[in-house]
């Protein structure tokens, strides 16, 4: 993001001060940190993931743009994507359009895909939305699914746990800061049990995961920054409509696939934007 501010003229220091707070996954943290971006008058919000942006809603009136923040509609953060209304825009979320690829992707490097346990963050509405749409996907093409919620760190373990009393062919993994901060030891169980894995961002491929189809990050990023300009440039946030990423990305790591003895098929690696070998 802070790239794309830099090629639309912002320097950090010259004319543009970033203001940055986190809540290191403490959600009770968040009207306060709101509370101390108010009172440094900052001009607009940069807001990733659901539970910030939903605090920006009903914490404060300062525009916000938000990223990684799931369904903005479904979850009721906004009226709809072409008129957001209040002071909230940003990047949708498109995973009832990607989920069935992303399904379809898992099932051409595992053919024997029957049932797919899914991994996501339950205490983010987001994320459990954008559980839903996949876990729908999967019915849809006769996949059976295995829901796998966690809401902290601790809850992981026992997920995996009951993964294995029953182990599935693959597994689905709904990415967001939690799923993402633990992803070794989603990875090394992915390994230990010769699992393949689906993930939905490419860095988590380049870092051990198997394979990941998903927006480009680095077009998000930069069309937010585009919005952040426009709104510092005095458009109001109600009159920009959410836009939507345009560029996908697949991700196939070799080194990952050839430790759990999966072959990956070449018309699939054909397909591949990045190839981590």
């Amino acid at each position: 993001m802070i790239r794309g501010l830099e090629r639309r003229g912002y320097s950090v220091g010259r004319n543009l001060t970033l203001e940055r707070r986190g809540a290191e996954g403490r959600a009770e943290q968040l009207p306060n940190l709101l509370d101390e971006l108010v009172a440094a008058k900052v001009d607009v919000v940069y807001a990733v993931n659901y539970r910030v942006a939903l605090a920006c809603k009903s914490g404060t009136t300062l525009p916000v743009v938000m990223v990684s923040a799931g369904d903005p509609v479904a979850t009721g953060l906004v009226d709809s994507l072409a008129r957001p209304g209040g002071h909230m825009t940003g990047i949708a979320d498109m995973a009832e359009e990607l989920a069935p690829k992303r399904l379809q992707l898992l099932k051409a490097i595992a053919p024997k895909l029957r049932r797919v346990a899914m991994l996501w963050n339950a205490g983010d509405l987001g994320m459990t939305r954008r559980y839903q749409v996949s876990e729908t996907a999967a019915s849809r093409i006769g996949i059976e699914v295995e829901p796998l919620p966690v809401r902290s760190i601790e809850d992981f373990e026992p997920a995996l746990a009951a993964m294995k009393q029953k182990m599935p062919d693959a597994m689905f993994v709904v990415d967001d800061r939690l799923t993402g901060v633990n992803r070794k030891v989603i990875f090394d169980f992915a390994l230990a049990n010769r699992l393949p894995a689906m993930y939905e961002l490419d860095f988590l491929v380049r870092t051990g995961g198997l394979v990941s189809y998903g927006p480009d990050l680095d077009e998000s990023l930069d069309r937010a920054a585009a919005l952040i300009d426009r709104i510092l440039k005095g458009d109001k946030p109600q009159a920009l409509p959410f836009e939507r990423p345009t560029r996908f990305r697949l991700a196939i790591n070799l080194k990952a696939a050839k430790a759990i003895g999966l072959a990956v098929p070449p018309s699939l690696l054909a397909q591949a934007d990045e190839i981590v070998d």
